[in-house]
């Protein structure tokens, strides 16, 4: 995708992740356009990506709607999220963690560790984690060798809320966003224990109990994109 339409698609992503454009607002090309003072090619090309992640559907013949995502499709994604995560997870320490997947987790883990070692987490803390997080998650599904699982992932992750590339933080708990964070990052220690030890049950059950971190903010988004108290962290592009 060319340089504007990267623009483009950054900035409707985070619109919508943020409410400025709520469900069923209906965005068409050429006022999209001339909002960012691109061509028309470059939104259509946002258009299309964000159709595939699930953010918006096709109305009428010629322009696109934000999408409603109701709490039980992003439960129902996360869900199923866990079941392929943690089956990447056994099938990776049934194969043994190779030096270079073994290095590149424990930096994902030394890097949480100072994270949290202050004992409270600001939004930028949870930017990092949000980056961290993903290396860490996508180090397993690779180590699996087992491409079925990514595909399988990339195709549940049409709902992008439900999946391990958006973070959602509470700004008006951060205490309870340490506990809830550092939480999760003491099971990428578990898991990554009983990786190192070959024990493809315990792992796998980790992550799948680790998916469940992700359920608490399902209702925000289900009844609202426009909370205000909610920041969503997204993959950079």
């Amino acid at each position: 995708m060319s340089k504007p339409g990267q623009t483009v698609l950054v900035a409707l992503r985070r619109m919508i992740a943020s409410g400025e454009l709520a469900a069923g607002e209906r965005l068409m090309e050429i006022p999209t356009a001339q909002l960012f003072g691109v061509s028309r090619m470059p939104v259509r090309m946002a258009f299309r990506t964000l159709e595939q992640e699930g953010l918006l559907v096709r109305f009428g013949g010629r322009g696109f709607q934000v999408r409603s995502v109701s709490a039980e499709e992003i439960a129902g994604a996360v869900e199923v999220r866990g079941v392929l995560e943690g089956l990447a997870a056994r099938q990776t320490a049934e194969r043994g963690l190779s030096d270079e997947a073994r290095r590149a987790l424990e930096l994902c883990l030394v890097q949480g560790d100072e994270l949290f070692a202050k004992g409270y987490v600001t939004e930028e803390d949870l930017e990092v984690y949000h980056d961290l997080n993903m290396r860490f998650h996508h180090v397993i599904v690779e180590g699996s060798h087992n491409p079925a699982i990514a595909d399988a992932l990339a195709r549940n992750d049409h709902l992008p809320f439900a999946s391990v590339t958006a973070l959602a933080v509470d700004r008006q708990n951060m205490a309870g966003e340490y506990r809830r964070f550092n939480y999760a990052h003491m099971q990428h220690h578990s898991v990554f224990d009983a990786l190192v030890n070959r024990q493809g049950a315990r792992a796998e059950a980790i992550m799948r109990e680790h998916a469940n971190a992700t359920l608490r903010y399902a209702e925000v988004f289900g009844s609202t994109l426009a909370d205000e108290r909610m920041k969503v962290i997204l993959r950079p592009d």
